[in-house]
């Protein structure tokens, strides 16, 4: 017994050091706690360390750019960002998160090197993907994704960085653009995603990730 109060002791004492460490806090709502910091240390459970995350359920952020994290955490902190993957994980992480840590955040993660994803499906979908990508279909009136994405998918200002996402979070957000009023702030894709097939977002979310 009075060993294992002496560990219990031990094991208070690290956890009240290490949350009073603003080197190694995981505390989201101590605004003193840097971003990069809080990347390392609590973000990187679902979003890796350096932002390239090991479950396809959450994106990876490696290479994001600054201003759609930026906007993205702030919608999640505001709670106007309602998908499933916003109110079961991001509301109560964003919520008391600083203007300036969001910033951080951004830049933290803008600074990552890029996620390389391994092509996967069949060759031919990767490849409707691509002219989907490139082109987009102007018969049906969907435009070039590469027109906001960029020519090689790297995201252009408050539009996000596509290369090298997983095809399951792609798919998953396109469906929610498409069919939801989950994400408000993106009427343009949500005009594109309404003319869009299940094949055609399957192709696009492969060729995405194998760039």
């Amino acid at each position: 017994m009075k060993i294992l109060t002496l560990a219990l002791i031990g094991a208070a004492a690290w956890l009240t050091v290490g949350c009073a460490n603003p080197e190694r806090s995981r505390d989201l709502g101590n605004p003193a706690i840097p971003g990069p910091v809080l990347a390392q240390q609590a973000c990187s459970m679902c979003h890796g360390v350096t932002g390239v995350a090991t479950s396809p359920n959450f994106p990876n952020l490696a290479g994001q750019t600054e201003g759609y994290v930026v906007a993205q955490l702030t919608e999640f902190r505001s709670h106007s960002r309602e998908d499933p993957a916003g109110f079961e994980y991001m509301w109560g992480i964003a919520r008391r998160l600083t203007d300036t840590q969001i910033k951080d955040l951004a830049a933290y993660y803008a600074k990552q090197v890029p996620a390389h994803q391994t092509p996967e499906g069949d060759p031919a979908r990767i490849d409707a993907g691509h002219a989907l990508f490139t082109t987009g279909a102007p018969t049906r009136g969907i435009p070039a994704c590469s027109s906001c994405h960029g020519d090689h998918g790297q995201g252009l200002a408050a539009f996000p960085r596509l290369a090298g996402q997983h095809s399951d979070y792609v798919v998953k957000q396109l469906r929610v653009f498409q069919r939801t009023e989950g994400r408000p702030d993106g009427p343009a894709m949500k005009a594109v995603a309404h003319g869009l097939t299940a094949e055609d977002m399957a192709n696009a979310a492969s060729f995405v990730q194998s760039m």
